[in-house]
C-alpha cells in the first residue's frame, strides 16, 4: 500500500504528490468517514498558516469532509496548537491544521487533532490512508440534506487570545520590552495581541505575510534576526516564532540564543522549586544536551528521554502523568495547559518567571552550562537503511570508541524532510566538529544528493 503519513502527518511540496487537490480531497472524504461515528451531525475544524497554497488544499479538504455528510468549521490562518485547543473549545470531532511548520513556503503538509486536541495515534492515520487508497471512499457519496456545510468562525483569534493569557493567570508583563519575530507565519495575529494586551512594550517584526515568506530567513530557525533587533532596541528579550507557532526560540538582553534545553531547564528548575513539577520529572530526547539532566538531577528532579519528535514527548507525558517535556528545538509541551508543543505559552511561562524574578533573561539562562553539540544536516536523495551502509555503520562505531563515555553520537534521517542529521556532543569542541564532518562525508558518498 502507499504511504501517506509521516512522522508528523502528510507533507511534501505544494501540488506535487501527496499534496495536490485530488489527493487531498480523497484524505478529507477519508478523515469524515473515519471520525463519522454515530448518527449525530459530525463537524471538523480546520485552520491553516500563512503559505499561499493553504487556499488550494483548505478548498480541497472541504469538499471532500462535506461530500460525506460532515460539517467544516473554517477559522483560517492559527497557530497549530490554537487548533488543538479549539478543536476541544467547539467541540469538534477532530481539528487539522495546514502547515509545514518550519518548511519553506513552497511544502504544505495536512496534521491531524483527535476531539481531545492530541495529534492521531499510528492507527488511525492507518485507517485514514487505508480508506483514502480504497475503492470505497471513491463510491461512496453523501445525497440531499445530509450534504455538508462549511462554516466561517469569526471569533476563533479571540477564543486562543483569552485561553493564552490565562495559562499565566493574566498576570501583568508590564516593564518587559519584547522583540516578537511572528516568522511571517500562522501567529502574526495572535502573538503581537496577546503580549501587548499583558502590557508588555513590544516591537513586531516579521509579521506581514504574503504567502511566500513564511520562514524565510526569519522565524525560529533564524534566531539570529531577533538577535539583531534585540540588541538594537536594547530589550529585555527576544521571541523567535516558527510558521506554524509551534516552536520558539528565545534570545536575551545580552544577545545569547536560548533554545528548547534551556527554555525546559528554567521552567523546570522554577516549577521544582514550587512543587509543581509533577513527579519531580522533565521530559526530553535523545537530542537533549547531557547537561540538562545534570542540573535538573544537582536539585533532585528526574529526566525521562525518549525518541526525537514531540509526538514521542506527549506519548511519554500522557501515559506517566508528567506535565513538562519537549525538544531542543523548541517545541515545549505544558501539559497542565496544552495537548502539544506551543510556542507563545512557552514564552509566556518564561516572561512571567522573568517578571517575578526581577532578573535579566541573561540571569535566568545561565541555569543550564551546556556540552558542545554539532549538529550537520546532510541532503539525501534517498533514506537507505543506515546499518546497511557498511562505512557509514563503521566510522559511527569508530567514533563512538572515541568518544567513550564523554560525549554521543546521533545519526537519523528527518521525518519530513530528505535530510540525513548528525548530531555529535562531546566536551571537546573541535573534536566534535571533526567527527560529524567524518559521518556526513560518508553519509554524502553513500546517499547524498
Amino acid at each position: 500500500m502507499n504511504k501517506l503519513f509521516g512522522t508528523d502527518g502528510i507533507r511534501g511540496i505544494a501540488n506535487s504528490h501527496p499534496i495536490t487537490p485530488e489527493v487531498v480531497l480523497e484524505v478529507g472524504k477519508a478523515c469524515a468517514e473515519v471520525f463519522r461515528n454515530s448518527d449525530k451531525r459530525h463537524r471538523i475544524l480546520i485552520g491553516k498558516d500563512t503559505r499561499i497554497s493553504g487556499y488550494m488544499i483548505e478548498s480541497a479538504l472541504t469538499s471532500g469532509i462535506c461530500s460525506m455528510g460532515v460539517d467544516v468549521l473554517l477559522v483560517g490562518p492559527m497557530p497549530t496548537p490554537a487548533i488543538a485547543h479549539l478543536t476541544k473549545s467547539f467541540a469538534a470531532d477532530a481539528g487539522i491544521v495546514i502547515s509545514a511548520s518550519h518548511n519553506p513556503s513552497q511544502d504544505n503538509g495536512i496534521k491531524f487533532f483527535s476531539n481531545k486536541g492530541i495529534k492521531l495515534d499510528d492507527a488511525t492515520e492507518k485507517k485514514i490512508e487505508a480508506l483514502v487508497f480504497s475503492e470505497k471512499i471513491k463510491r461512496e457519496h453523501i445525497k440531499g440534506e445530509k450534504i455538508g456545510k462549511a462554516f466561517r468562525i469569526d471569533d476563533a483569534k479571540g477564543r486562543y487570545i483569552e485561553f493564552a493569557k490565562s495559562t499565566i493567570d493574566n498576570s501583568s508583563l508590564a516593564g518587559i520590552k519584547i522583540v516578537l519575530d511572528c516568522a511571517n507565519g500562522a501567529t502574526y495575529k495572535t502573538a503581537p495581541d496577546i503580549f501587548s494586551e499583558l502590557g508588555a512594550e513590544i516591537i513586531v517584526i516579521n509579521n506581514e505575510p504574503d504567502g511566500l515568506n513564511i520562514n524565510k530567513n526569519c522565524g525560529a530557525l533564524h534566531p539570529e534576526v531577533v538577535r539583531e533587533h534585540v540588541l538594537k532596541e536594547k530589550a529585555d528579550i527576544g521571541i523567535s516564532l516558527d510558521g506554524d507557532g509551534d516552536r520558539v526560540i528565545i534570545v536575551d538582553d545580552g544577545g545569547n540564543i536560548i533554545d528548547g534545553d534551556s527554555i525546559l531547564c528554567i521552567c523546570a528548575l522554577e516549577w521544582l522549586n514550587k512543587g509543581k513539577l509533577k513527579k519531580n520529572t522533565l521530559v526530553v530526547t535523545h537530542y537533549s544536551n547531557l547537561a540538562v539532566d545534570e542540573t535538573i538531577r544537582k536539585l533532585g528532579g528526574n529526566v525521562v528521554r525518549v525518541d526525537n519528535g514531540d509526538k514521542y514527548v506527549i506519548d511519554e507525558m500522557m501515559k506517566n502523568g508528567y506535565n513538562l517535556g519537549g525538544e531542543q528545538s523548541g517545541h515545549i509541551i505544558f501539559s497542565d495547559y496544552t495537548t502539544t508543543g506551543d510556542g507563545i505559552i512557552a514564552a509566556l511561562q518564561i516572561l512571567n518567571i522573568l517578571k517575578k524574578s526581577n532578573k535579566k533573561m541573561s540571569e535566568l539562562a545561565k541555569y543550564l552550562k551546556t556540552y558542545p553539540q554539532v549538529l550537520i544536516n546532510v541532503n539525501v536523495k534517498e533514506k537507505k537503511n543506515l546499518d546497511k551502509m557498511k562505512n557509514v555503520r563503521e566510522k559511527i562505531k569508530e567514533i563512538e570508541s572515541k568518544l567513550k563515555d564523554k560525549g554521543r553520537i546521533l545519526v537519523r534521517y528527518s521525518g519530513t524532510e530528505n535530510i540525513a542529521r548528525v548530531m555529535i556532543e562531546g566536551k571537546d569542541e573541535n573534536d566534535i566538529k571533526k567527527y560529524a564532518d567524518m559521518v556526513a562525508n560518508e553519509i554524502q558518498k553513500e546517499v547524498g544528493a
